[in-house]
């Protein structure tokens, strides 16, 4: 069958987004696979599908499937492109939006600037919700990787995140530790694993393995869960600019039961159909 897709990006974060309200598909862990593949597909670090919502109170249900082809409960660099998407692609005019994920309720906004603001929801905090194999709650665990002792602190903004002070993160070995932290057995969902210099209190460096992909450009809910460690460690202040490889994210966090909000842009990097 032929699929219309776009290809779309957040900071260098990379989607080839599918309409499947206007087209009719049932997408499996291969198709996932072949359309990701950077060689002989379309390449991508996510594939995001748009449907109908199952909730009567959304607009949209929002998916998101990685490189490998498991689905994954969310990622905030693919909802700003998921809002420009149903725009650009008159599946709504409206410039907030309603959007049902695996894991709940995103609300996204359209501003005037284009930049797109997401309320990812309030962070879970709590091990056994993330999930993480830990006896009671704390602002810093110790995770034993490779014979080192990392520091961490662990935060779920609807999927799973680990997150590591570092002094630099141009020498900060995310290409060694990444993947030892993301299969480690005390994550049983597997977990995303940040390394986050501070800056400042307004200002971090970021650079993230994701589960199922690798290091990426940028990663929206990471952005969120490291501003979230770094405010319950006293690093942070309210308002945080996050510098990711791919380019720069405001995230905003109140402190705890308030939502973070990330905002940013969105990018269409082009259109066509593929066969599946």
């Amino acid at each position: 069958m032929l699929l219309k897709f776009t290809k779309m990006h957040g900071l260098g974060n990379d989607f080839v987004v599918l309409d499947l309200i206007s087209q009719r598909f049932k997408l499996r862990a291969r198709h996932v696979r072949k359309l990701a593949d950077r060689r002989r597909g379309i390449g991508c670090d996510q594939v995001l599908v748009v449907e109908p919502p199952r909730n009567p109170d959304a607009d949209f249900r929002y998916r998101i499937y990685n490189a490998d082809g498991s689905e994954v409960e969310q990622c905030g660099n693919g909802a700003r492109c998921f809002a420009k998407f149903v725009r650009d692609h008159k599946l709504t005019t409206r410039t907030r939006l309603v959007v049902e994920t695996n894991t709940g309720i995103l609300h996204l906004k359209t501003r005037r600037d284009r930049q797109v603001e997401v309320d990812m929801g309030a962070p879970e905090l709590e091990p056994a919700a993330i999930p993480y194999a830990a006896a009671q709650r704390a602002d810093q665990y110790i995770l034993s990787v490779a014979d080192t002792e990392l520091v961490i602190a662990v935060v779920s903004m609807g999927n799973p995140h680990a997150v590591t002070v570092v002094t630099d993160t141009s020498t900060a070995p995310v290409a060694e530790l990444g993947p030892l932290i993301e299969h480690h057995p005390d994550f049983p969902q597997q977990v995303n694993a940040g390394f986050m210099q501070i800056v400042s209190p307004r200002s971090i460096k970021l650079r993230v393995h994701e589960r199922g992909v690798g290091e990426t450009q940028a990663c929206g809910s990471g952005a969120c869960a490291a501003v979230v460690a770094g405010r319950q460690q006293g690093l942070l202040e309210e308002r945080v600019q996050v510098d990711l490889p791919g380019g720069a994210l405001q995230i905003t966090w109140a402190g705890e039961g308030h939502p973070v909000i990330m905002t940013g842009p969105a990018t269409t990097v082009f259109e066509g159909t593929v066969r599946l």
